[in-house]
């Protein structure tokens, strides 16, 4: 039995997931979950630089889950950073300090790999899954898409359409005006077109993952908490995201906040429904499957195939 702790850190969120990994069986059992807001990506489209009160968020929660790893008797910590860390200018010197800091080593991870990483781990552990199926991302900084299928990834596309990045781009007010939310969807519209052709054939088995996704889920059910057993495997439509998006964009943040979505999310969360909304719409998308997993599972995922090598 080997116990890893694995630590996705987003544009907006920090995943931990520790999990005992069973080389033998190819099983992944999760121990334990925690999510941190760390709004890393605060201002990085416009500046491109990770700023000082985002770095002292990230050490905070890494010191956090340093403490937890160690208490849970996680012999090994592996650290993605995504989106913002990719944007950034100085994220070597944000991966040095916070590896100084903390003792956490991260490895900035490419748009193709986090695809990847997510694909696999979206679905990690399901059974009777599509020959051929589809993931969809929508992250704070970026947008990924995959097909493939259960052994293999055929092809992917990491795209900077994100949830904080489009909202600090487009949207300066809560409600947005109807100006701004026209010209986010035309951005979202011109960037889906020119990407999504390849995935139409995987339009009926589409899993979605990350904050987005699991918060809409949420929402849909009317839960004032997250509860990862209800969310898992939820069927999101179409007319139900549609439905949330409506009521959000006009909606102001208190308001947002009084549905259930956490402060650290409520000014992204209509953005994030916007991109889902464009990316169904323009693919066909009927009914997609939320998965509370994704890149952390994926990198559980990867650890546990280097401890089946010989």
């Amino acid at each position: 039995m080997n116990r890893v702790s694995c630590i996705d850190i987003g544009t907006n969120t920090a995943l931990l997931l520790i999990a005992d990994l069973e080389p033998a069986s190819g099983a992944i059992l999760p121990v334990f979950h925690r999510q941190t807001i760390v709004r890393l990506g605060e201002r990085v489209d416009e500046r491109k630089l990770i700023g000082g009160e985002a770095m002292e968020r990230l050490a905070a929660c890494m010191r956090e889950y340093r403490r937890i790893s160690e208490e849970y008797g996680a012999g090994t910590i592996i650290a993605g950073g995504t989106s913002a860390l990719r944007d950034a200018s100085n994220r070597e010197g944000v991966i040095a300090a916070i590896s100084t800091e903390t003792g956490i080593d991260i490895t900035c991870i490419s748009g193709n790999e986090e695809a990847e990483l997510t694909f696999f781990g979206a679905v990690a552990g399901m059974n009777s899954l599509p020959e051929t199926f589809m993931v969809i991302d929508i992250g704070g900084g970026s947008t990924e898409i995959s097909i493939g299928s259960p052994d293999d990834l055929e092809e992917s596309v990491s795209m900077d359409i994100g949830s904080v990045r489009l909202t600090e781009r487009f949207f300066s007010a809560c409600p947005p005006s109807t100006d701004a939310f026209e010209a986010a969807r035309e951005e979202i519209n011109r960037v889906l077109t020119a990407n999504i052709i390849p995935f139409f054939e995987a339009r009926e088995a589409v899993y979605g993952v990350a904050g987005t996704l699991t918060t809409l889920a949420q929402v849909s059910q009317r839960l004032k908490q997250f509860d990862a057993l209800k969310v898992q495997n939820y069927p999101l439509t179409f007319a139900e995201v549609d439905r949330m998006l409506e009521k959000f964009r006009s909606c102001s943040l208190e308001e947002i906040v009084a549905l259930g979505i956490p402060k650290g999310r409520a000014d992204v969360i209509t953005m994030g429904a916007l991109i889902l909304r464009q990316f169904m719409r323009l693919l066909g998308v009927a009914e997609l499957r939320v998965s509370i997993q994704g890149l952390r599972f994926g990198l559980a995922q990867k650890e546990l195939l280097r401890l089946q090598q010989p």
